[in-house]
């Protein structure tokens, strides 16, 4: 079987090949990858080569299939698993295996696994481990968004705070407490602030700041401080760069008490710090966004770490009950993956996306991996629907559902592309 993929050699060397994929083993499965949210992560990698903490050091020998927020069907089973998968099935995955205490991960250590190629071979610790999920949802892209739902669904399970009285630690965050996030407007920000409105426990009053007034007037259009009402948080969206002291603004939110929950979406030395400055008594930061320097380090007030309680507290990636718990509220209606996509692309535009990411604006690139196509902003259908008739009816499509990407417009898009899906 021939795949065709994109692969790590070394540090900012990918490159899109087709090669042989080796035998089905009996505990193996292959599969069909349809698509791949294209992460953040996956550019650390490729900056980082062999240095990474889960990419090999023989990559230069041995790439590796970057990518990890993918989904597809099941296209041959082996017989160890054949009285629990079946060929045709789709599928999420979780990629952070945790096999045997090691750091491997899909998209990040495997040869014949990851997210941005056609076909990959599914080895028998993902199956071992719990990380290959059925899903029965409408579309495929939900499927891929998935696994950066789980990341922040794990975020918030890791919080924690204290008992009165006792070392006891309460896990989660604080029932009708006050959260703010900061750096928050991005793709990832965007599926915490979707999921923890509508998760239980939630807070009462939520904040969430940025400086890029772009991306904070996108997310106050989809997540309304109205909707958010309905559901019982008061939610602000804050520009700090238009404010003289953002602590000040987030404390005065904070009714002047602090905030019982404070959750770190970039690896910035001063967000770091106004987080810490702004915990309230018992409060937790979470340090969310992986720096790429190993030697990142901010300043934590440890004399109120001592008298007021604070703490802190850090994930890297969600677990696969967080992956289900996704798929689960995504069942429900309760989650809208579409809020993060703002761009679409074949496999060969997952490259150059990639290698650009840090630059590129807008949200979520969604890359399905059976065709070819530049990376195109959804904003741009309409335009370029002038002169192509299928970029008119994704337009058509998409302006129906609130400009969002869906699932009838992912279906339109495979049919055309001749994908059997």
């Amino acid at each position: 079987m021939k795949t065709r993929a994109l692969r790590l050699y070394g540090k900012n060397d990918l490159r899109v090949e087709e090669f042989d994929l080796p035998k089905l083993k009996d505990d193996e499965i292959l599969a069909l990858v349809v698509s791949d949210s294209l992460c953040m992560s996956s550019y650390k990698a490729l900056i980082q080569g062999g240095e990474h903490k889960r990419v090999p050091e023989d990559i230069a020998q041995r790439p590796i299939i970057l990518g990890h927020e993918f989904c597809g069907k099941l296209i041959e089973v082996g017989s160890k698993w054949a009285d629990q998968f079946h060929a045709g099935q789709m599928f999420s995955i979780q990629p952070a295996l945790n096999y045997k205490g090691l750091p491997n991960s899909l998209g990040y250590s495997y040869p014949c696994v990851g997210g941005d190629a056609t076909y990959v071979i599914l080895p028998n610790e993902v199956m071992e481990m719990g990380c290959l999920l059925p899903y029965e949802g409408e579309g495929y892209f939900g499927a891929s968004l998935a696994e950066p739902y789980s990341c922040v669904i794990g975020t918030f399970h890791a919080m924690y705070h204290t008992t009165p009285g006792k070392y006891e630690h309460l896990m989660g965050v604080r029932p009708g407490g006050k959260m703010a996030i900061l750096a928050g407007a991005g793709p990832m920000g965007l599926a915490a602030v979707d999921y923890i409105i509508h998760a239980t426990p939630r807070p009462s009053k939520l904040i969430i700041t940025d400086i890029d007034q772009a991306r904070l007037d996108r997310a106050a259009e989809l997540i309304t401080p109205a909707a958010a009402k309905k559901l019982g948080v008061e939610l602000c969206w804050l520009n700090t760069a238009n404010v003289a002291d953002p602590k000040a603004a987030l404390m005065d939110f904070a009714d002047g008490t602090g905030f019982d929950d404070v959750i770190v979406f970039a690896p910035v030395k001063p967000v770091v710090e106004l987080g810490d400055s702004i915990l309230g008594k018992d409060g937790c930061l979470n340090f969310f966004s992986g720096p790429s320097d190993p030697n990142f380090s901010a300043l934590f007030n440890f004399y109120n770490v001592h008298y007021a309680g604070t703490h802190i507290v850090g994930t890297s990636g969600g677990n696969t009950d967080d992956l289900a718990e996704a798929l689960e509220m995504m069942g429900r209606g309760e989650l809208t993956p579409a809020f993060l996509v703002t761009h679409i692309g074949g496999l060969a535009a997952a490259k150059e996306a990639t290698e650009n990411l840090p630059k590129l604006s807008g949200g979520k690139k969604l890359i399905y991996t059976g065709f070819d196509m530049p990376l195109t902003a959804i904003t741009d259908f309409g335009e370029l629907g002038k002169t192509d008739p299928l970029f008119a009816e994704l337009d058509a499509l998409c302006k129906k559902n609130n400009g969002l990407w869906n699932a009838e417009a992912e279906k339109l898009l495979l049919k055309a592309k001749g994908c059997e899906v």
